[in-house]
This record gives C-alpha cells, structure tokens and sequence, in this order.
C-alpha cells in the first residue's frame, strides 16, 4: 500500500503533525508514503517519467523525513489553491488519475478546507481510495465541529488583541481588530470572546451603525481608561454597504474593496469625535507553531486517517463531533455551509457572544 498526502489552500498550524502521523501509523502497517508538494499542483505538474520532476513534486516520506516537524508550524508539502476541474484548459481529473496511477499511490489523505476537500469527494466519487481531513483557521467545513489550525488563529488573536489594549488605551481610541474569516466569523466570536472586548462583529450579522457606534461610544466612556475594542471579521458588512464575495475570495493584493476594518473605523471618526486604531493580523493569526490543541487533533486526524484506510474505508472526512472523534461520508461538506449559529452563541442587539446553552454542550462549544 502506497498513501500519498497533500496540503491544500491556506497553511495552518497543525499540518506537519497531521504529516508525521499520517506517515509514522502508515510506517507501523509496512506501507509507503510519499507527499505531494504544493496540493493539487503537485499532482498537475509532475511527469512520473521524469527524475527532475520527480524531485520538484513528490517527496518520500520515511521517519527521518517527519522527524520534529510537528513543532512547525506551516506545511513541509507546501501548498496551493487550485481545482483540477477548473483549469483554462479544462477538467483536469482524469490527468489527476493518471499521475496516481503512474506513481503508484493506492490511496490519498489530503489535507485542506472547503475547496481542496471539494476535489477529493470528487475523486472519490469516481472510486479512487480517499480519507479527507478538514483543516482551516477559519473553522467552516460543514460535517466536523473542528478543523486542524482553528485553535492557534484563536490563541495568537487573543494575544494579540490583548497586546493591542495598552496602544488603544495610551492613545484613547476605539481599536479595531479585523480577523480572518470571510464566510465564518467563528474565529472572530471565539477569539472577542476570550479576549473580553467590548463588540464583536461577525461575517453573518450586518452592522448597524446607528446601533453599534452608540454602543462603541458607551464602552469606551465606561472604561476608566478611556478605550474600547471591537473585533470584526473580515467578511462582516455594515448594513447595506458590504464587500463583495467576490472580492473576498481574491488576494490581499488583488482585492479592490477597502477591507471591513477600515470602513469601520472610518464610519467611526465621520459619525463620532472619537478616533480609531485599525489592526488586521490576517497571517500572523497562522503564522508560528501551533498550540497543543492543534498538535494533539493534527496526530489524532492522521492515525485516524490511516485507520479508516486500513480497514477499507476510503469515502469519509475524518471530523470531531460533540468532543469525539469520528468520521461522516466525504461528500458531507458539499451539502451545506457552515457558519456561526447566531440564536445560540451571539446577541445580534448587542454584537457581543451570547452563551445561552452550556449544559451539555462540548468543550469547543460547537
């Protein structure tokens, strides 16, 4: 048996632990690995007749190779965002196919969000052996409770936002902190709520302004140090002027829209006297190795993986449900997307978290 891994879209920490366990239980069975660089590139560009091209796409993985590289953060396969179906040159599937037969690889475990995981419930709706593994700081495949990096982007964002209070207070200001979190605002939820600032504003509930900034005045009064901090996510809108999703899934450097933080603080100094510090953390909240969490379900995800292989069960996504590791049927993230749900865990009025159910709720609370 032969496993080939791969690391799609945005890098998070937890990757290189998910790597090594994946190759150490596959090791432990008498199986093969090799990685894929750069995710579904890899596979596009590699000629298997080609030593040159073998070096650039694929590497061996043995136990030399994985060796320390959970205490990394990033991933060693690299990364890229792309889908095979959807090239200029058209569906790229059966050339996928192909190369995987070609290079001997039995089995896949790719690692990524909502649009790697797209293509590999493809490919295993064709019949090629498949266990995906959800991974996103960003928290939003639908069918698992947790994905690999989620933990960290909330750990270094509170840091941060922590970190941010003593500028904000010295100057007096409103602080705005913009997170990651185009679809979701899970991250943002999370990490305003542990770092205990004063609004929060999440990608699926509009701003009013004639409500928040009132609200944002009254917090910063009330503070004997004459602040407030407010997190927004990076795809929350002010009510009837929000950015575009089609913006939103383009580059920071490709993007034309002025980011949700800036028209923030913007709409703040226009409409108020007060005055406003913008910070977007965007990569740092990805950036460095992960924390334990993520260490510990970037292992758990992988020797789960290679199990489910191993018993001949490709088809599923390896996922947490209610603090319990498990899996569901791969294509489980196209039905329907995930997002923050605001009857439960925000107060809309206020733009703050709202924990209305704890009783029986897990750790994670979703």
């Amino acid at each position: 048996m032969r496993i080939g891994i791969l690391t799609g879209g945005g890098d998070v920490p937890g990757l290189n632990a998910c790597i090594r366990s994946i190759t150490l239980s596959a090791l432990d069975l008498g199986w093969s690995v090799v990685g894929i660089r750069r995710g579904w590139q890899g596979l596009l560009d590699v000629d298997p007749s080609s030593p040159a091209s073998l070096a650039e796409n694929i590497r061996v993985l043995d136990r030399e190779a994985v060796r320390g590289v959970d205490r990394v953060g990033g991933t060693m396969l690299h990364s890229s965002r792309l889908d095979p179906r959807t090239r200029p040159e058209g569906d790229r599937t059966q050339d996928v196919l192909e190369k995987l037969a070609a290079l001997g690889i039995d089995a896949l475990c790719p690692m990524g969000g909502d649009g790697t995981l797209r293509f590999a419930a493809h490919l295993s709706s064709l019949g090629f052996p498949v266990v995906s593994i959800p991974k996103t700081m960003d928290n939003d495949v639908f069918g698992t409770d947790y994905c690999i990096g989620f933990s960290t982007a909330v750990s270094r964002s509170v840091e941060a936002i922590n970190a941010l209070r003593t500028t904000a207070a010295s100057h007096e200001r409103i602080a705005i902190v913009e997170l990651f979190g185009r679809r979701s605002g899970e991250t943002a939820l999370m990490a305003g709520f542990l770092a205990q600032v004063d609004r929060t504003i999440i990608a699926e509930v509009p701003a009013d302004l004639s409500t928040l900034l009132p609200l944002l005045e009254a917090d910063k009064r009330s503070n004997p140090d004459n602040y407030a901090v407010c997190v927004v996510s990076e795809g929350a809108s002010l009510l009837g002027a929000g950015a575009s999703e089609d913006d939103l899934s383009k580059s920071a450097s490709q993007r034309t829209a002025e980011g949700i933080g800036s028209r923030l603080a913007r709409a703040i100094e226009s409409r108020t006297t007060q005055q406003t510090i913008v910070q977007e953390l965007a990569y740092l909240m990805r950036a460095g190795t992960p924390d334990a969490m993520d260490r510990m379900v970037g292992f758990a995800f992988g020797a789960l993986a290679v199990q489910l292989l191993h018993a001949g069960r490709g088809g599923r996504m390896v996922a947490l449900a209610g603090g319990n590791y498990s899996h569901v049927p791969i294509d489980t993230l196209l039905s329907q997307r995930k997002s923050v749900d605001v009857a439960a865990l925000y107060d809309p009025a206020n733009y703050r978290a709202s924990l209305l159910r704890i009783e029986g709720m897990p750790m994670l609370l979703y």
